[in-house]
């Protein structure tokens, strides 16, 4: 996974959770690259840019290099942004293009506000409220983590942050009230605590443009992906990435939880204590204080003109709330600058939408779309669109990070789908949806599944039965009930 869009400020998660590179670091770079010089030597597609094949000879390479992980994942994407340069695919000002990206900034703006909710307290504090208020009985405490998540998802764009830094210690906690531990009694309340945890996390991560930090990715993707299409490029924002999601998303938060508390059911079921914790812990932190006011009324702000001021002021308006958190003094230049993975988030982010960028104006993709498409010529759209969406879907058992599954694979099988027919807006929005759930199938699909794993309530069999479970769960929702959606909302 790249090092890290998914990981807390405070910490630097480059490789798995045990630490080890998937491959010794000289066979990963033997890999990664033989598979360049083998691009850059083989150019079947004549009528394609000859500069996009130098371009896929760089572009895949790096993907490869985040998969494997022999170096950190933003030193592969700045390695790969100068090899364009030193082999002449792009010059200087083109290579260093993507810094200027409004949805870098955006994602940048997104993790310093993230860091006042956390530093000031609030992200505690709704979820302490979300916990008196249904923490009475086990399937009421899910629920309060469930939703004080989901709301933090709205804001919050590093999904380890809300989980690890929040979420976790608070769930971890309301176990341990109740004697739940790591092993023989994990089943008393913890496994049923941790998983529901997880496994709604990864929603959350698919309703929110700020869910998960590579949806911006996915949505600069789609326009790129759809620029000369019929209607013009598909422009995903705050307010209708969460409009399209809203539906299947909900009936998903809803039903995981009951579904969880009927196959792993704990043995605890009545948690009355948890609430009173939750209300002790709100004495101690006492009425809201002049930061936590002021940041909320600040990012009320901001949420109503990223919902309502459209594509254009969505950055603007992000960097105009970081600068009024520092007039204010909520956030000082030193919690700026300390922002470890803001910062490695702009490095790999803003090197990976130059190059899919360059690489999409080149027409290779577009060229291996028409090739791809031309061999299913005669299948009907949607039934092409369900087959390989269930295969790009499950592809994740293969990655350790939602970003990397978005960059190597998103860019592949969309134009793929658009060549073939299927409504373009419905494409570009499904499969940046499904990145994101997909992440439930192990406990390695994104960083906050190795931090919850790694404490030891859930075994690696149940996580990967319940995942596989809850998977056909998720795909028949989206399925069903989103695309009854998406036909009522237009997006089809």
């Amino acid at each position: 996974m790249p090092a890290n869009p998914e990981t807390p400020g405070h910490t630097s998660q480059s490789v798995p959770a045990n630490n080890q590179t998937l491959l010794p670091s000289w066979l990963a770079w033997s890999f990664i690259l033989g598979l360049g010089v083998a691009i850059w030597i083989w150019r079947p597609a004549a009528d394609a840019s000859p500069n996009g094949w130098r371009l896929l000879a760089i572009f895949l390479p790096c993907v490869l290099a985040l998969m494997l992980q022999p170096i950190a994942g933003g030193a592969a994407v700045l390695l790969a942004v100068i090899a364009t340069v030193l082999l002449g695919a792009l010059d200087l000002p083109q290579a260093l293009g993507g810094y200027a990206d409004p949805n870098v900034w955006l994602v940048l703006s997104a993790y310093f506000l993230s860091r006042a909710f956390i530093k000031t307290g609030l992200a505690r504090r709704i979820a302490l409220l979300f916990i008196r208020r249904l923490g009475h009985n086990t399937l009421g405490l899910s629920y309060a983590l469930v939703a004080s998540n989901t709301v933090l998802a709205g804001v919050i764009p590093s999904n380890a942050a809300r989980v690890g830094g929040v979420m976790l210690p608070l769930a971890r906690s309301l176990a341990e009230l109740y004697k739940s531990f790591p092993g023989p009694t994990a089943g008393w309340l913890g496994c049923f605590l941790m998983l529901a945890l997880y496994q709604t996390d990864i929603v959350a991560c698919a309703l929110f443009f700020t869910g998960q930090s590579s949806n911006p990715l996915a949505a600069r993707q789609a326009a790129q992906l759809t620029e000369h299409v019929a209607g013009g490029p598909v422009l995903l924002t705050y307010g209708n990435w969460l409009w399209y999601a809203l539906a299947p998303a909900v009936m998903s938060l809803v039903v995981i939880p009951r579904l969880l508390y009927r196959w792993e059911r704990p043995e605890i079921h009545r948690t009355p204590e948890a609430a009173e914790f939750a209300r002790r812990e709100l004495e101690l932190m006492g009425s809201p204080k002049r930061n936590e006011r002021v940041l909320t009324a600040l990012f009320s702000a901001v949420c109503l003109l990223w919902i309502f001021g459209g594509a254009e002021m969505i950055t603007a308006v992000a960097l105009t709330g970081v600068g009024l958190l520092l007039l204010t003094r909520i956030l000082t230049w030193e919690d700026i600058v300390n922002e470890r993975a803001a910062w490695d988030v702009f490095i790999w982010y803003g090197g990976l939408i130059q190059l899919g960028k360059k690489l999409n104006e080149t027409g290779l993709l577009g060229h291996f779309a028409k090739t791809v498409a031309a061999q299913f010529d005669g299948w009907n759209w949607l039934a092409l669109f369900v087959v390989v969406l269930l295969v790009y879907f499950y592809a994740h058992y293969a990655f350790a990070s939602i970003t990397v599954h978005v960059v190597s694979m998103y860019p592949a099988f969309v134009p793929v789908l658009i060549a073939a027919g299927a409504p373009p807006a419905l494409v570009v929005c499904v499969f940046a949806f499904f990145a994101n759930f997909s992440a439930g199938l192990t406990h390695y699909g994104t960083t906050p599944g190795p931090i919850i794993f790694s404490i030891g309530y859930v075994t690696q069999r149940t996580w990967w039965r319940v995942g596989f479970l809850l998977s056909l769960v998720n795909v028949a929702i989206w399925l069903t009930v989103g695309m009854v959606w998406w036909k009522i909302t237009g997006l089809w």
